[in-house]
C-alpha cells in the first residue's frame, strides 16, 4: 500500500502541459491519476448536466471534490509513487478563483487528504496554451489559475517546485529525478 508521502501532485493553470507530462510519465510506467475537471465536463456535457464551470460552478466543485477523494482512495492501494493531475486543494483554489466561498467540508478534505510535501507547479506557457473542448479559459484566466494554485498549496505548507518549460521528455526526467523514480 502506498503512503500519501508518495502521492505527488502536478498543478497549475490550464494549458501549461500538465496532462501531456502525465501521459508521458504513465507511458514510462508510473502510476498516474487523471484530472477530475475534464472527466466531469465530458460526463456533464454528454448527459446535458449543469455541473459545469460555465453553468453551476459550485456543483462542478462538489463533483470534483467527490471525484478527487475517490481517486485518492483508489491510489492508496497502489505501490510506489503515484502522480495526480491536480489534487484536492485545487478544488478550494477553483472556488476562490470563482469568487465562491470554500465550504467547511472542502477545507476539511484539503487538510485530511494530504499529498507528498513536494508539489509540482506547471507555470503558464503562452507558446503551448490553446483552448479546446473542455478548456475554455483565456490565457489570462490560466495565469490567474496558476497564481491561485500557488497560493492554495503554498498556504498549506507544501514545497512548490516549478516545472521547467522544456520538451516533455526533459520535463518527465525532471519529475522522475525529483520523486526518485
Amino acid at each position: 500500500m502506498t503512503d500519501s508521502a508518495s502521492f505527488f501532485v502536478i498543478t497549475g493553470g490550464p494549458g501549461s502541459g500538465k496532462s501531456t507530462l502525465l501521459a508521458a510519465l504513465a507511458e514510462d510506467g508510473l502510476a498516474v491519476m487523471p484530472e477530475a475537471g475534464r472527466a466531469i465536463i465530458k460526463e456533464q456535457v454528454g448527459i446535458g448536466g449543469r455541473a459545469l464551470p460555465w453553468a453551476d460552478r459550485a456543483l462542478f466543485a462538489e463533483l470534483m471534490l467527490a471525484h478527487d477523494i475517490r481517486t485518492y482512495r483508489s491510489a492508496e492501494v497502489r505501490s510506489g509513487a503515484v502522480l495526480f493531475d491536480r489534487g484536492i486543494p485545487d478544488v478550494a483554489g477553483y472556488l476562490r478563483l470563482s469568487g465562491l466561498p470554500v465550504p467547511l467540508h472542502v477545507e476539511t478534505a484539503v487538510r485530511a487528504f494530504r499529498y507528498a510535501p513536494t508539489v509540482f507547479v506547471a507555470p503558464p506557457w503562452p507558446e503551448i496554451f490553446a483552448p479546446d473542448t473542455e478548456r475554455k479559459q483565456s490565457l489570462e484566466e490560466a495565469e490567474a489559475t496558476h497564481r491561485g494554485m500557488v497560493d492554495v498549496y503554498g498556504g498549506l505548507g507544501y514545497e512548490l517546485v516549478t516545472l521547467p518549460r522544456v520538451a516533455v521528455g526533459e520535463r518527465a526526467r525532471f519529475v522522475r529525478a525529483r520523486i526518485g523514480a
